[in-house]
């Protein structure tokens, strides 16, 4: 039963902060006299509102950096750049193997240069370095240390990961217009996204997602002060999904896109969730033999 009652806690926040949002959300549609806007507005303020969150919960939780995860400067930068090349290495081998398998074709309809080369790295750089440090104290920062002081650390990790994967499907795709535009329609729009989370369709996506939760929460258990190795991680997955996303196109034709395909355009799959699940189990095991031999 505690177990149970700690695992919702999470959800009731999420749907405080998702109502809040619907509310917002309709009042400033309707003052802009633009009901299209709605959808977005309510997932604009829904991820500024966690943003802005993280501080009055750690408050309310009593977490301190230290709890987060958060090193002294020095060591957080080092740990930055060490984390960031490992989300290189570790997902480098699956654009290989897309790139191999004729999945993902390089996309020679743009007028490649230096200059556009360039700006595609600056932006993604940013945009991965903002979901890196955003996701991370959400998730294997402050609600991993919330779980954790009252759940075993199984637990924790498997909840924190489960609360991550099914964030990324909390979506509606159905339309608003002035016909149907009310406040009942925007907690509607709230109802459906939570009903996307269990779309079969979404069942390979979100064991990757899952398995990478996993992989980023295994790391911060077992590494004082080591949010920021999962915040550089997050950052440099997502810098080469950006890129792949710019650099390649995924072809419909490979007989061979069936099996891979998953979010993220096929990366994030069931052969990330395999090669994800390897790296874990290795790690768990050096970690082992590392505190034997101690």
């Amino acid at each position: 039963m505690r177990i149970v009652i700690y695992a919702l806690m999470p959800l009731l926040v999420l749907l405080a902060i998702t109502s809040n949002a619907c509310l917002l959300a309709y009042l400033i549609a309707w003052g802009m006299d633009d009901p299209s806007l709605l959808r977005k507005l309510i997932i604009r303020i829904t991820q500024i509102s966690l943003l802005l969150s993280i501080y009055p919960l750690m408050r309310t939780l009593k977490l301190t950096k230290e709890d987060l995860g958060l090193a002294e400067k020095k060591i957080f930068i080092s740990q930055l750049l060490r984390g960031f090349g490992l989300g290189i290495l570790t997902l480098l081998p699956i654009f290989i193997v897309l790139y191999l398998f004729e999945i993902n074709v390089f996309d020679d309809s743009q007028p490649w240069s230096v200059g556009l080369v360039l700006k595609k790295i600056t932006i993604a750089l940013l945009l991965a370095s903002l979901i890196g440090i955003v996701e991370e104290m959400v998730f294997r920062g402050m609600l991993l240390a919330g779980l954790r002081r009252n759940l075993p650390v199984i637990a924790a990790v498997l909840l924190t990961s489960t609360y991550y994967a099914a964030l990324h499907f909390l979506d509606s795709k159905s339309p608003v217009s002035a016909a149907n535009f009310s406040l009942l329609t925007s907690f509607q729009l709230l109802i459906e996204a939570f009903i996307n989370i269990f779309n079969p369709d979404n069942t390979a996506a979100f064991c990757a997602l899952l398995m990478v939760g996993i992989f980023l929460a295994v790391i911060r258990v077992n590494n004082k002060h080591s949010l920021a190795v999962c915040i550089g991680c997050h950052a440099g997955w997502v810098f080469q999904i950006k890129m792949s996303k710019s650099l390649f196109n995924t072809n419909p034709n490979s007989e061979y896109l069936a099996i891979f395909e998953g979010h993220s355009g096929g990366i994030l799959g069931p052969l990330a969730t395999v090669w994800l699940a390897v790296l874990v189990v290795g790690y768990i095991f050096y970690k082992k033999n590392q505190s034997a031999g101690e």
